[in-house]
């Protein structure tokens, strides 16, 4: 659905009678109004701090979970923990990650991909080395990638997608 919205847009776009704009906006609020998206909240793991919900479900032969990237709040205080210890700030963020998962009903065993924002690659193997016991069998696709900054000044962030079959 998400080509076909793109594809009409960009006929219009381009100025193509074919496809009013109008028609191609109608199209996009009336499908995905239907969309049966599930929005999974969960007081183990931060409260969204931005336009973000902590995770998404979406049914596709069982349901996927898009996890927002999750930085290392302590889930009660709110507060940055670990603070210039990049071992400590990824487990926090590992805890939050799983928190987040099983409020949507799934674990890390169904994450099938991640992405880590990092500050500083050359954090890269301590972040892999705590990473790693996180998904000791079968880890999923994963990108890394530095920033030139994450929210509340931490080092590393993840986000990460799950698919739990019913």
């Amino acid at each position: 659905m998400a080509i076909t919205i793109a594809v009409l847009e960009g006929f219009a776009a381009a100025g193509f009678a074919l496809v009013p704009r109008e028609v191609s906006r109608w199209f996009r609020r009336s499908m995905m109004s239907n969309m049966p998206f599930q929005t999974i909240v969960t007081s183990d793991a931060p409260k969204a701090i931005g336009p973000y919900a902590q995770a998404i479900a979406a049914p596709a032969r069982g349901s996927m979970i898009f996890c927002s990237g999750q930085i290392p709040l302590d889930p009660v205080t709110g507060e940055v923990v670990a603070a210039g210890d990049i071992r400590g700030q990824t487990e926090r963020v590992m805890r939050n990650l799983s928190a987040v998962l099983a409020a949507a009903g799934a674990s890390l065993g169904a994450v099938v991909k991640t992405t880590i924002y990092l500050t500083d690659l050359q954090e890269f193997a301590a972040v892999n080395e705590v990473y790693g016991r996180y998904f000791p069998d079968q880890p999923p696709a994963r990108a890394t990638v530095q920033v030139a900054g994450l929210p509340r000044g931490v080092a590393v962030e993840i986000d990460a997608i799950a698919v739990v079959t019913a």
